[in-house]
């Protein structure tokens, strides 16, 4: 591709944006090369290209639009011998740049950055020939949902660039695959078409040699009006440096500082993590009703003065799980939730479809088992919606899925701490990738150990386990601050008695398997009651009715049910359409409702 073609764009300094330009949640003041457009494409079918050298030098058929999903390219590509995959699929992507003219680095305190938003599942990057290796020491990336990052060194650049990039998948259950077809499950129902490669945008900024990285976490004590904050050091030149947090009132015209703090302290040369904590007196919480928002700039400032500021918002705000309520700053809250699957949605459309799911009442939305544009958690901050988000699941359970499994929820953690509307988090849902947690002490063992490290590091969000049964029970404590039961009939009668047999703590035949797993567990409303999942009307698995009208008036008439009862929150399934459940409340392309607005809202439900 031509050099021109590249685009050039600028981070505003002066306010973080709702729905910034890049797809993260950390920006830098400073411009930056955007490599997205056009690229050189080509399907490696036999899997020749790395014994062929290709990344030295490859004559290329195709082109292909990045971002985009391998899928797309290789329907796009008519005249190609493989036009889908079934087993294991291997592309290269290959594109030229000019030496990136963003800032300059001639006095040795900055450097050049590249950044893939996400790309997998397994990624191998060369810069003019030459394999590169992440700043976590990996030459090959693993994983397909979070971003990961080069440094580039000016005497490695030349005045025309030439960047490689091969990316490998498969239909492997050990890695994280979500709700995509895998060796284990395969496409239909509920099941859908991968979706992965050159998923995400790419680009190119300056960032400082010595500087804080774009891994930012951030835990309210609203009790004290204190925030902590966590950060990532990297550092090349050893010495004494200063972090300095100062926290801004969002909005034109706040220049001067609610809170400034500074930090001295040693550091070594590599990335280490340090916690610190800054107060703001007369903070305002975040809630749905109020989704007060604050700016935050930090930076680390070397002996001589110089440091690169990085900027991010946040939102002060406690949420807790006590015996049979979920609470808000203090105050209960019932949650109105929605199941979402945002496929293959443009960030536009998942602009329309997160309005029309506010437009329905519900004050959360559970983002279901996917790697999404992080830019969604931005914009629900903005909103004041409450997000449920999970780990996209394995669909085996051994060591190895295990251990991958760990590693994609440690990385999405390191990147999605900042967002006060994050409020839950899902380790597995209905036992994919867990499927012998019944029976295998070793996987319970595994999800006890990460809902303590989730206490332990991250006590702003509520864990659930094992989203909708077999919730794991350790010496009669439940490892899940939540119960959670997926419950789908479309008989009222069959509704009614479900939940009352929920209710009264009955946890063996009341979803599709028992409630509980390991430990003897006696269920007296010590922790919050929620239906995850329900209703499903349309889908033809699931039952119930398809026309519009006679839908509105069973979700109403469930919806009643569960507000009569002693219940903290529901979820109902589902805000799209998506392949081949039909079961959707608002259009996938346009986010019109195709029920009443207000329809899942409680205040409307009795």
């Amino acid at each position: 591709m031509a050099a021109s073609a590249v685009s050039v764009a600028t981070v505003e300094t002066t306010a973080v944006e709702a729905v910034p330009s890049l797809p993260r949640s950390v920006n830098r003041p400073d411009s930056f090369l955007l490599l997205d457009g056009e690229w050189q494409f080509a399907l490696d079918i036999n899997d020749r290209g790395m014994s062929e050298g290709w990344h030295l030098g490859h004559t290329y058929g195709r082109t292909a639009h990045w971002p985009g999903t391998v899928e797309e390219h290789l329907a796009e590509a008519k005249d190609a011998t493989q036009t889908s995959w079934h087993d294991t699929v291997v592309v290269w992507y290959e594109r030229e740049f000019d030496m990136p003219m963003l800032e300059s680095v001639a006095n040795g305190k900055s450097m050049f950055q590249l950044t893939f938003g996400a790309c997998g599942y397994e990624t191998r990057v060369w810069l003019n020939g030459v394999l590169l290796e992440t700043i976590e020491g990996e030459s090959v990336h693993y994983g397909e949902y979070t971003s990961f990052s080069y440094e580039l060194h000016a005497e490695n650049l030349r005045p025309v660039n030439r960047l490689t990039v091969r990316i490998a998948d498969s239909m492997d259950a050990d890695i994280p695959r979500g709700k995509q077809e895998s060796h284990v499950y395969k496409r239909g129902g509920i099941w859908y078409q991968t979706s992965t490669g050159a998923v995400r945008s790419v680009w190119i900024e300056t960032v400082g040699r010595n500087r804080l990285r774009s891994r930012v976490g951030i835990v309210s004590m609203v009790e004290d009006e204190l925030v902590r904050v966590n950060l990532t050091t990297r550092i090349h030149d050893p010495g004494l440096y200063t972090i300095r947090l100062q926290v801004f009132a969002r909005g034109e015209g706040h220049t001067e500082p609610l809170a400034q703090s500074d930090f001295s302290l040693q550091l070594e040369a590599g990335q280490k993590q340090q916690r610190v904590v800054i107060e703001v007196p007369g903070s305002e919480l975040w809630s749905p009703g109020s989704p007060t928002l604050y700016r935050l700039v930090g930076q680390l400032i070397d002996a001589d003065g110089y440091g690169a500021p990085i900027e991010t918002h946040f939102g002060l705000r406690k949420v807790e799980a006590r015996g049979c309520c979920v609470y808000l700053n203090g105050k209960s809250i019932y949650l109105d939730g929605i199941l979402y699957q945002p496929g293959t949605a443009t960030l536009e459309e998942i602009k329309r479809h997160f309005h029309a799911m506010r437009e329905l009442g519900c004050n959360l939305v559970r983002v279901h088992i996917a790697g999404v544009d992080p830019r969604i958690y931005n914009l629900a901050d903005e909103m004041g919606l409450l997000l449920w988000v999970e780990v996209p699941s394995p669909h085996s359970s051994n060591m190895r899925s295990r251990e991958k499994h760990q590693t994609e929820l440690v990385r999405m953690l390191a990147l999605m701490e900042t967002h006060p509307s994050i409020v839950i988090w899902s380790l597995y849902n209905e036992d994919w990738g867990a499927q012998d947690i019944a029976t295998n002490a070793e996987t319970r063992r595994y999800i006890t150990d990460m809902y303590h490290y989730m206490q332990i590091h991250h006590p702003q969000f509520l864990v659930v386990d094992n989203d909708g049964w077999h919730h794991v029970s350790c010496e009669g404590r439940l490892k899940s601050d939540l119960m959670t039961a997926h419950l789908y009939t479309p008989d009222i009668d069959r509704w009614r008695d479900l939940l009352d047999r929920l209710t009264r703590g009955e946890l063996d035949g009341v979803a599709a398997f028992p409630m509980v797993v390991g430990d003897p567990f006696f269920y007296r409303r010590q922790v919050p009651l929620l239906v995850s999942e329900w209703g499903g009307f349309g889908f033809a698995d699931y039952g119930g009715p398809t026309d519009a009208d006679d839908r509105t008036d069973r979700i109403r008439l469930f919806k009643q049910e569960l507000r009569q009862r002693s219940i903290a929150g529901d979820v109902y399934t589902q805000a799209t359409n998506i392949e081949d459940e039909r079961n959707g409340l608002i259009d996938f392309q346009t986010g019109e409702l195709m029920v009443p607005a207000g329809l899942l809202a409680s205040r409307a439900n009795g």
